[in-house]
């Protein structure tokens, strides 16, 4: 089953391709160390921008040179990523966020979504014409304060009829082939698919 996120970077990865964008996208997972906070979102970010424009490389170059000993704090990295989205005569750039309820908000690892949240609410508030944000979440209270900011855009997919389609379509799948359910009366495998349909609440 394909995500909305999928799907948005295929359209954007084919303007790219035409060279009229530049494109960055983010999976937060909440299982992998490495993909759970600010940090690894900035990085990740520069990185992909890097090669995609020869005036990015030359201020990621710029920054590598001022860095090269030490290793730059978020907040550094967060300007440098704003310097390059003000750099004149460039694509538009569009950044994407998917799940970003996955990126933790807990005292043991430093609150880490509120940095993120902090982060994009800049970002958004700054108004840089050339940056296209697109964010994908479960809508928690945290999170629904900061993205109000793009309510004006905002899509809801949890009542999207094409989306609950899918969830059922998927979960049908899945209990008709799975071995252990193929000998389950029809009656109990409709029970299950409708139950877990329902439970998924349109994620």
């Amino acid at each position: 089953m394909m995500t909305s996120s999928s799907t948005i970077i295929e359209e954007i990865e084919a303007i790219r391709d035409t060279g009229h964008a530049s494109l960055a996208f983010y999976y937060y997972d909440f299982r992998d160390d490495q993909k759970r906070d600010l940090r690894g979102l900035l990085a990740s970010v520069l990185f992909q921008l890097c090669g995609q424009s020869n005036s990015y490389h030359d201020t990621l170059a710029a920054f590598y040179s001022t860095h090269c000993v030490g290793r730059p704090s978020d907040d550094e990295l967060a300007r440098c990523l704003k310097d390059l989205l003000k750099l004149p005569g460039q694509a538009p750039v569009y950044l994407i966020i998917d799940a970003l309820d996955e990126c933790q908000n807990t005292p043991a690892l430093s609150f880490p979504r509120e940095k993120v949240l902090t982060f994009l609410e800049d970002l958004i508030k700054s108004k840089l014409p050339n940056l296209r944000i697109c964010v994908t979440s479960c809508l928690q209270a945290d999170i629904k304060h900061v993205l109000k900011w793009l309510t004006f855009r905002s899509i809801s997919v949890h009542d999207e009829r094409g989306q609950l389609e899918d969830i059922k379509n998927y979960i049908t799948s899945t209990v008709n082939s799975h071995r252990n359910m193929q000998k389950w009366k029809p009656e109990h495998k409709q029970l299950v698919i409708d139950v877990l349909t329902r439970r998924a609440d349109g994620m």
